[in-house]
């Protein structure tokens, strides 16, 4: 795929999707952080569901980190993996207290260092939070970036890297929302909606099933 392909496929999308951001709800750089720790192979809803009474109760890292894990795991029992996500999110926010006077650091070297935050996690909180131009891949931009042509790649960091590389400057501030939401609601997994997609004329995937 060549560059004038990407950068229709992106200019549609930024008109298909006038405000792209997240679908966490949020209202600090710390709630975001812990959101977006829960929602590793979970639904962005099954987050929200108990992130607005978990935020109701305790929304820094201190009130969180006296909840302790037993005082977390009823408000985010029924998301994957609770168990190591509440051991995670107490770990983090001790390292908030002690080491990051309770704030969310702006560094990647420094995000990657808190339980529970890989590479992904920290480049959402990166876009999201401060501004930083760079693209965090889950399973729909993974999925997405391969199946269009955008970006192909056998792993997420080779994905990563090429839209890094490939995705016009213009929208890579926006791109992993774009991508993410494209993929939510019209490039779905199972059964992508490929005839009513505004980019589809461009899709390598779209040529072979319409």
């Amino acid at each position: 795929m060549n560059q004038v392909i990407r950068k229709a496929i992106f200019s549609q999308l930024a008109k298909d999707i006038p405000n792209p951001t997240t679908e966490l709800q949020y209202q600090s750089n710390f709630e975001l952080l812990i959101a977006v720790i829960l929602s590793a192979q979970a639904t962005d809803q099954s987050v929200n569901q108990g992130t607005i009474k978990l935020f109701s109760v305790a929304n820094t890292p201190e009130s969180l980190f006296s909840l302790g894990e037993n005082g977390l795991k009823p408000f985010i029992k029924h998301i994957g993996l609770y168990n190591t996500k509440a051991k995670n999110i107490i770990k983090t926010c001790r390292l908030l207290i002690d080491q990051h006077s309770s704030q969310v650091p702006n560094k990647r070297i420094f995000l990657e260092k808190l339980p529970g935050v890989g590479r992904k996690t920290a480049n959402v909180i990166l876009n999201t939070v401060f501004g930083h131009a760079v693209i965090a891949v889950d399973t729909h931009i993974f999925r997405i970036a391969n199946r269009t042509g955008l970006a192909k790649g056998k792993d997420v960091r080779e994905v990563e890297d090429k839209l890094t590389r490939f995705c016009p400057t213009e929208f890579k501030q926006d791109a992993h929302h774009l991508l993410i939401l494209h993929g939510r609601y019209v490039c779905t997994a199972r059964k992508p909606r490929c005839t009513s997609c505004n980019i589809h004329t461009w899709c390598e995937y779209s040529e072979k099933t319409i």
